[in-house]
């Protein structure tokens, strides 16, 4: 009787250890938020309407076009992008999907005075961009060229690569273009400002390591390098002095990192280094002192999928977060811009899709993935450290320029339940929480403060991504 009683006993505090290792692993998570440890500052989040995507989204009912134009900058309703890449076109002509030139026609050599050409349109890309300036208040706007015009080019043809004429190794029998090249850009921007749209930041490559059917133009470091010995002292001459010279997307991160020895000459006269993401991912930072942004990724190839979450699939929602969760925190990248953000056809190379009737626009979850970042990760934002998380989950925090402080709960695994989120030396007035999953696009989410302002509590579900904006004690209201 005694060793049953002593079986009995054990067999009860062995099923009390386990409800209590059960109720334990609900409770709630901390994660600490040290607002004095800093990294990098943000310029904030984007996309583009290159290649004449922007008519595509201006052929659309005003109804459709608001949007579309919403769902891209609206900080409410949308993704609140702040970051605009328009494509500098190279082209003779817009047939197809070309982006034109603005000096189509060789005006007689590189020493000829300029034949510039402006429709004051750009592929509706002027439509866009003012939109984005005046309705939405966006001030960084991104020119980038995939190449130069084709007759300022080794092989003749603004597609197909081939080099600019004059730079190390690429001699041509018309001259060299560096110089015209240079004066170019000036006047692509000078157009942009006469309608009044900002140019801050301009590229004369992408991806210089590919070669392609469309507009392409090879590169190395050395030849980046001559092309901005040129180009910073001629926006300086044009006084476009707080234009930042962006180089240089290559294909991948790591090919991006491989450039940079041969740009290091020409760093004090850089303002931010650019990469894409298709050969290789942001795992580790490039090795520069300048703000670097990813500048293009997408699934070029897999069908549209609107999904949050299935089998983590190349489109799904989730997948996005955790790829500039990524960028961000493991390779200190500074802004994330998805390759196109209005687009028809059948692929997931957009974030949202106009519908082939033309009669509706769906945007797809990689949109609000990346809007739970870009509405409350806002320019001028500064990363900061945190310790701490839910099992599953990756976790990062910004303080903002106007003092609130955001922070990130991606919550890729199974694992659900209460996540308390402190702050260090920060008292909030007010503590606010939006989620994305697979029923909700940056929903509001219950939250509740603790009565001394620090710590803020939320239930976060597996398979979603969370962020928590604290409003420091004496913000306006909504701040």
């Amino acid at each position: 009787m005694a060793i049953r009683n002593l079986l009995l006993v054990a067999m009860a505090a062995t099923a009390l250890g386990e409800a209590r290792s059960t109720i334990q692993s609900r409770q709630s998570s901390t994660i600490t938020v040290d607002l004095t440890k800093t990294y990098q500052t943000m310029d904030g989040f984007g996309t583009s309407e290159t290649f004449q995507r922007a008519n595509q989204m201006r052929a659309l009912s005003p109804e459709l076009q608001r949007y579309s134009l919403d769902l891209l900058f609206n900080r409410t309703s949308g993704a609140g992008f702040s970051i605009l890449r328009n494509g500098i076109g190279s082209s003779p002509d817009s047939s197809s999907d070309h982006m034109v030139s603005i000096q189509p026609k060789n005006p007689g050599g590189p020493n000829a005075e300029p034949k510039y050409v402006w429709d004051g349109n750009d592929n509706s890309q002027v439509w866009v961009s003012t939109e984005a300036a005046k309705t939405y208040g966006v001030r960084t706007f991104y020119a980038n060229a995939w190449s130069a015009p084709g007759y300022m080019k080794t092989n003749g043809n603004d597609a197909n690569g081939g080099s600019l004429c004059g730079v190390s190794g690429a001699t041509c029998s018309s001259g060299d273009w560096k110089q015209a090249y240079a004066n170019y850009l000036v006047q692509y921007i000078t157009y942009y400002k006469e309608v009044g749209v900002d140019i801050t930041h301009v590229g004369f490559l992408n991806e210089p390591d590919l070669t392609t059917s469309y507009a392409s133009m090879r590169s190395n470091g050395q030849q980046a390098a001559d092309v901005i010995k040129v180009l910073r002292p001629a926006l300086d001459k044009a006084n476009y002095t707080q234009v930042k010279i962006n180089c240089c997307d290559a294909e991948g991160w790591s090919s991006q990192n491989a450039m940079m020895g041969q740009l290091r000459s020409v760093e004090n006269q850089l303002g931010v280094i650019t990469a894409h993401s298709y050969t290789s991912q942001p795992g580790s930072p490039i090795n520069t002192k300048l703000n670097v942004w990813q500048t293009e990724n997408a699934d070029l190839q897999g069908p549209w999928t609107a999904a949050w979450y299935s089998n983590n699939g190349a489109g799904e929602g989730l997948l996005w977060a955790n790829k500039i969760y990524d960028a961000i925190v493991r390779a200190n990248a500074s802004a994330y811009l998805y390759w196109i953000g209005v687009q028809g056809g059948p692929t997931n190379s957009k974030m949202i899709r106009i519908s082939d009737d033309k009669k509706s626009v769906i945007p797809s979850k990689r949109l609000w993935a990346m809007a739970n970042w870009s509405r409350f990760v806002r320019p001028g934002a500064v990363r900061v450290g945190t310790s701490g998380s839910p099992s599953g989950a990756k976790v990062s925090a910004f303080k903002n320029p106007d003092g609130t402080v955001s922070v990130q709960v991606i919550q890729g695994g199974t694992s659900s339940g209460a996540v308390a989120v402190k702050v260090n030396g920060f008292t909030a007035q007010a503590v606010k929480a939006w989620i994305t999953d697979s029923t909700r696009d940056v929903g509001a989410l219950e939250v509740t403060l603790s009565t001394d302002g620090t710590t803020a509590t939320a239930n976060v579900p597996s398979r979603s991504f969370v962020t928590f904006v604290f409003e420091p004690v004496g913000a306006s209201e909504g701040s």
